[in-house]
């Protein structure tokens, strides 16, 4: 049998890049978007270019989550796509590291895509169905040097999908991890004159996501690793 049709999506750390591609592919496949972020004046463009509303929200924060899904559940209804793209990065040697800095990295990458997704869930649960599925990077299965805290929370968020598609698919709502493993071009980080296959395109990646979404709930995945062809494992 196929999964439902979605007709709201939520996009958790919203931006350009990623988010920008999943956010125009959901709307010409005719969701309603929600645009998430603590600082929704980057936002305007793209809100006014495909019909989006702007949220504000701190993910690392519970009470902002819950208003944030109320407002969406207000003026869009409830969403039934819930994307979790906020990260935090924090980058250096392990005993230069500021404690705080830390716990703050890890509270938007790890613990906000708990709160996000405890929210989607409780409104999907009564329904049967939905999605919620969660970015990745390739900090989510492989450490790299002074890069400790990122992949702390990567890691995480990778234990926290795994463990929810095995509690929830069984109650009809699909949730996927994407390990991007590799750079994502934007206009800021433009393809390499020299290695023009060197960094994933954002709208490919989209529809991946959208293919995720389409699968028949026959054959679900959990999830799916992207890499340029060139890049290695």
């Amino acid at each position: 049998m196929a999964s439902p049709a979605y007709r709201t999506a939520l996009i958790v750390g919203s931006g350009a890049g990623l988010s920008a591609s999943l956010a125009r592919l959901l709307r010409a496949e005719g969701l309603q978007v929600a645009l998430g972020a603590r600082d929704i004046r980057k936002l305007d463009s793209l809100a006014a270019e495909i019909g989006a509303l702007p949220v504000g929200m701190d993910a690392a924060d519970r009470e902002s989550v819950t208003a944030a899904f109320r407002l969406v559940e207000t003026r869009l209804g409830a969403p039934d796509v819930v994307v979790y793209n906020a990260s935090g990065r924090l980058r250096g040697p392990l005993v230069d590291l500021d404690a705080a800095a830390v716990r703050a990295t890890l509270d938007v990458t790890a613990y906000g895509g708990f709160l996000v997704a405890q929210e989607a869930a409780r409104r999907m649960l009564p329904k049967g169905s939905g999605a919620i599925l969660f970015t990745g990077a390739s900090a989510s299965i492989k450490g790299y040097p002074q890069s400790a805290p990122f992949a702390m929370g990567k890691f995480a968020l990778r234990g926290l999908a795994q463990s929810i598609a095995r509690e929830l698919a069984p109650r009809g709502i699909h949730v996927a991890h994407f390990v991007i493993d590799g750079g994502i071009r934007s206009a800021s980080r433009p393809v390499p004159a020299h290695a023009p296959d060197s960094l994933l395109d954002p709208d490919a990646i989209a529809r991946t996501y959208l293919h995720v979404l389409r699968q028949d709930r026959s054959a679900w995945t959990w999830e799916v690793e992207l890499r340029p062809w060139v890049e290695t494992f």
